[in-house]
C-alpha cells in the first residue's frame, strides 16, 4: 500500500499541464513536470502490469525519440498537445477496462501516443541540447514506465488499478477540454 500512496504523492505534486513550452525542465525531469505526460507514461507502465509486456514501453520510447527528434527539429504539427491529452484518456481507459494490449493493435496505438508525447517534448526542448535533452528525457519517461508497472504490479487484478485507470481517463479528457 506505501507504493501506492508514493506514487499518488508523485501524481498529487506534478503541475497540471505544465508539460508545455517555456517551463525549462531538464529533459530528465521534463517528463514529470506536466500531468498529461505523468499520467500516460504512467499507464502505459501499469499496461505491461496488465499482459501488455515491456514491449509497451520500449514501442513507445522509440516513438517518442522519433518525435522528439522531429520535434527539436522544429517540426510542430497542430493539435499535438490535445492528441497527448486524449492519449491520456485513451490509455486510462485501457487500464481501466483492462483492455488486452499484447496484438499489433496495441503496439500502433501506444506508437502512435509514443509519437505525440516526443513532438510536445521535443518542441520543447532546448534548441542547443537536443542530443542531452533527449536522453534525458528518455530516462525519464523509463523510469515512470517502471513506476507505473511497480504500481500496476502491486494493484493487479484489482479495484484499485482500475480505478486509477479511469481517474486517468477523465483527467485526460479534462486536459483536452481546457
Amino acid at each position: 500500500m506505501k507504493p501506492a500512496l508514493a506514487a499518488l504523492a508523485l501524481l498529487a505534486v506534478a503541475s497540471p499541464a505544465a508539460a508545455h513550452p517555456g517551463h525549462g525542465a531538464s529533459g530528465f525531469l521534463h517528463p514529470f513536470a506536466g500531468l498529461d505526460h505523468l499520467l500516460a507514461m504512467v499507464a502505459v507502465g501499469m499496461l505491461v502490469a496488465q499482459g501488455g509486456g515491456w514491449r509497451l514501453p520500449a514501442v513507445f520510447l522509440a516513438a517518442m525519440a522519433a518525435g522528439a527528434a522531429l520535434g527539436l527539429g522544429g517540426f510542430a504539427p497542430p493539435g499535438v498537445e490535445l492528441a497527448v491529452a486524449l492519449s491520456v484518456a485513451a490509455l486510462g481507459l485501457a487500464v481501466a477496462l483492462a483492455v488486452p494490449t499484447v496484438g499489433a493493435l496495441a503496439l500502433v496505438a501506444v506508437a502512435g501516443f509514443g509519437l505525440c508525447h516526443g513532438l510536445a517534448h521535443g518542441a520543447e526542448g532546448p534548441a542547443g541540447g537536443g542530443a542531452l535533452f533527449l536522453a534525458g528525457m528518455l530516462a525519464g519517461t523509463a523510469v515512470l514506465h517502471g513506476l507505473g508497472a511497480a504500481a500496476g504490479y502491486i494493484l493487479r487484478g484489482g479495484f484499485a488499478l482500475r480505478g486509477a485507470g479511469a481517474a486517468m481517463a477523465v483527467a485526460g479528457l479534462t486536459l483536452a477540454l481546457v
